[in-house]
């Protein structure tokens, strides 16, 4: 039987395409904090915190609008529900591991980690725990630290430019990279034409709780289309 050293290295070749994505996305992360106010040590710390792209982004964008701190958290809480449901499927995988190493799983988990991980799970159903656990943190490991050395960059390039050379437009361009490729069928593309829209009428509602109105609308709409479309003729 092939070591658990052996399926960590399987983890991280798996993994490391994906850390030519990560790394300038962290990069345009640090960036963004360093023009929002935030030092180098705060903007690494919160990656090392959060470490989840897509909440960083609309957390940082709430707090560039002074929004609430709870406000803040409920926000990026539910940006990212999907973590949720990825930890309830590996905990199948698992769930047997002592807490704290259960615990380092839950706080690492990234999109692609969970992708390659819960696939190897499904093609090899014969890996004992040691294994699993050996892949999964080869794949995570390598391209978390990555996003968050890519952050560190990008907050110590962001605090050299200079003022004239204003880079707020890379916040929406950047959200625009991340929710378009996802767009593949009628009801995404409504719920994400729906949340456009409506967070532009609500734009004055104050604390950004025009945002999660939008989304919640976009959400039930997008659930309801998707719902019809499937229902029998």
């Amino acid at each position: 039987m092939l070591s658990a050293r052996h399926d960590f290295w399987k983890g991280f070749w798996g993994a490391l395409p994906f850390c030519f994505v990560v790394g300038p996305y962290g990069m345009v992360f640090g960036v963004l904090a360093a023009e929002s106010g935030l030092n180098i040590f705060t903007s690494i710390t919160f990656s090392l915190a959060v470490i989840a792209g897509a909440a960083q982004f609309t957390a940082l964008s709430l707090m560039h609008d002074q929004a609430p701190t709870i406000v803040v958290i409920i926000v990026g809480l539910t940006v990212n529900l999907r973590m949720a449901l990825y930890s309830a499927t590996l905990a199948t995988h698992l769930g047997k591991a002592p807490f704290w190493t259960r615990a380092l799983v839950a706080y690492s988990i990234l999109d692609h980690s969970f992708a390659l991980s819960d696939a190897k799970y499904q093609n090899n159903p014969e890996m004992t725990l040691s294994q699993k656990l050996a892949f999964y943190f080869g794949a995570t490991g390598l391209v978390g630290a990555i996003w968050v050395i890519g952050t560190g960059i990008g907050a110590w390039l962001g605090a050299r430019v200079p003022d004239w050379l204003a880079l707020d437009f890379a916040m929406p361009i950047a959200f625009i990279a991340l929710v378009a490729p996802a767009l593949r069928t009628v009801p995404q593309v409504a719920a994400a034409f729906t949340a456009a829209m409506l967070a532009l009428v609500l734009a004055p509602v104050p604390y950004g709780l025009g945002l999660i109105i939008a989304a919640i609308v976009a959400l039930l709409l997008g659930a309801e289309l998707e719902r019809r479309m499937e229902a029998p003729a």
